[in-house]
Formats: structure tokens, C-alpha cells, sequence
């Protein structure tokens, strides 16, 4: 048993991978110790050998295939010791509190379900996706159709990336990142883990509905800044897109996941709460959506 388990899956990105668990090792670790599981999802750019030679410490789970997001975190929290479990991305890199000052607030704070921190581009921008309301119909039409942008004050308009919060305080948000997802470990099997139906992109939303629910809060702590290259496997960001650049079909298949996971998440937890015939509003615009971002990645 140990204070915290450090959960990272790994795939293709073993340059970011090296940065990450190098910088892990120069943080301050928390005084029960620390863990750092790397999962590694059959990454064929020299990953796995990274980690067994130049970090022996940390435990590896290498994967015969791609599990997707959700079930390789499952393979890593099947594998941890630690009383408390932080799932961070490998294109990220923590800095020296990264650990200590943000389990310790959960430590102070048991009605805390989980907690993040403030994530950075590496251009200083904050990651809104790190700092979210639930996708609502209603904050998602705000959203896309530009309300938000319009009225940026007012929290009628902007619940879908909240962003007339004042992020120089710690604050409850609803919706955080598995970039940087820090809860007890007791919680995380209590809500059932990740729900590994999601294969990249949407398993952090609902593993965040599925804490609300129990009633705890979701954190978000500005005080420790961690600097995220995103969209490192995916390939579909422009933040990571000069140190990562997946082929063509891995963009194009994580276009379409994106899409299933909006799909799946609306179906599992708002399908019954609205009217038909809102639903089928949602889920045309969803696939509408999904046309248009699969087909840019084809021709990109």
C-alpha cells in the first residue's frame, strides 16, 4: 500500500512518454511514496523498452493489442496499490507539487470525489477541456452555435466550458479531464471504474457524471500547473502536432470514436430525460458533426 498510484497509458508517443516519467521522478513525492504504472497500449515505437530500460522503477502492463482509453486504465488500477489513484496522460509534464499539494487538499476534503489541476498548452493557453459542465442539450447548443462566445459572463450561456468562473480559485466544476484525474481509490471502484463501452474520448465525462452522482464534488485546483501537449496519440490536435503525427487511419478511427462516445454518453444518461423528439435533434446533429470531422481527417 502506498499513497499514490500514478496510472499513464501509453501509446506511440514514447518521446512524451520519456519527458512525463522523467518529470514524475524530479517531483516531491507524497510521504506514504508513490507508484507510477505505465499501460501500455501496443505502442510500436520503442515505448515498452523505454520504460524497462531507463525507468525500472515503474511498473509496466504492456498490452498485446490497442484496449482503447477506459480498459487500459482498468489493466493499470487492476495492478495499483495506492490509496488514491492519478490518471495522467503521457503527454504531459508535472511539475514539482504536481503530486503532494493537490492529494493533499483531497486528503482535507472528503467530500471531494476528484480533483484536477490546471492544465497548460504549451503556448501558456489553459486547456478548456480540463475545466467542464456536463453536455447538456442545452449547454451544447450554446456551445456550437456561439452563444457562449457572445455571452461569456453569463452561466445561462456558458455551462458547457463554464468559463466565467474565476479560475484563480479552487472551484467545483462538473466535468474534468482524464488527462489529470486525481480520486480516492475507494470511490473509483464504487462508481464501477471506466466504462471501457468508450474507446477514446467521452470515458472521463462519464466516469465524472457517474462521481456526481454519488454526490461528491468534482475539483478543480489552479494552484499546481501542469503543461499538456495534447492530442499526442490521437492526432488530432494542432498543440502536439510537431512532436506527434499519427497516420492517417489512427486520426481518421479516433474521429470516429469521438463521435460514438458523444453517441453513447447521450444514450446512457440524458436519452430519458428529454422529449423524442429533442433526442433526435441531438443525435442527427452529433452524426452531422461526426461527417464533417471524419472527412477533414481524410483529406488532411
Amino acid at each position: 500500500m502506498c499513497d499514490l498510484s500514478v496510472i499513464i497509458v501509453s501509446y506511440n508517443t514514447r518521446q512524451l512518454l520519456d519527458d512525463c516519467l522523467a518529470s514524475l521522478a524530479a517531483a516531491a513525492q507524497p510521504p506514504g511514496g508513490a507508484e507510477i504504472i505505465v499501460v501500455d497500449n501496443a505502442s510500436r515505437d520503442g515505448s515498452q523498452a523505454l520504460v524497462c530500460e531507463r525507468y525500472p522503477e515503474v511498473t509496466l502492463v504492456a498490452n498485446d493489442e490497442n484496449l482503447g482509453y477506459a480498459a487500459a486504465n482498468n489493466r493499470g488500477t487492476a495492478v495499483a496499490q495506492g490509496r488514491a489513484y492519478l490518471f495522467l496522460n503521457s503527454d504531459t509534464r508535472v511539475t514539482p507539487d504536481a503530486l503532494v499539494a493537490p492529494l493533499a487538499y483531497l486528503d482535507a476534503h472528503p467530500d471531494v470525489g476528484a480533483l484536477t489541476v490546471r492544465l497548460t498548452y504549451p503556448n501558456g493557453q489553459r486547456d478548456p477541456d480540463n475545466h467542464r459542465g456536463f453536455p447538456t442539450p442545452w449547454n451544447a447548443f450554446c456551445h456550437f452555435s456561439g452563444l457562449s462566445r457572445l455571452f461569456p459572463n453569463r452561466p445561462r450561456f456558458n455551462g458547457y466550458f463554464l468559463g466565467y468562473a474565476d479560475f484563480s480559485q479552487t472551484h467545483a466544476v462538473d466535468v474534468i479531464a482524464g488527462s489529470y484525474m486525481l480520486m480516492p481509490a475507494a470511490l473509483f471502484h464504487q462508481v464501477g471504474g471506466w466504462d471501457e463501452t468508450y474507446f477514446f474520448y467521452g470515458e472521463d465525462i462519464d466516469l465524472c457524471y457517474r462521481i456526481r452522482q454519488t454526490g461528491a464534488r468534482i475539483v478543480y485546483f489552479p494552484h499546481v500547473e501542469v503543461l499538456h501537449y495534447k492530442g499526442a496519440s490521437s492526432g488530432l490536435r494542432k498543440e502536439s502536432a510537431a512532436i506527434a503525427n499519427p497516420p492517417k487511419e489512427t486520426r481518421v478511427r479516433v474521429a470516429r470514436e469521438s463521435v460514438r462516445a458523444m453517441q453513447l454518453f447521450y444514450r446512457k444518461f440524458y436519452r430519458d430525460q428529454y422529449p423524442g423528439w429533442v433526442t433526435a435533434l441531438v443525435l442527427a446533429g452529433i452524426q452531422l458533426r461526426g461527417w464533417l470531422r471524419v472527412l477533414k481527417h481524410r483529406l488532411t
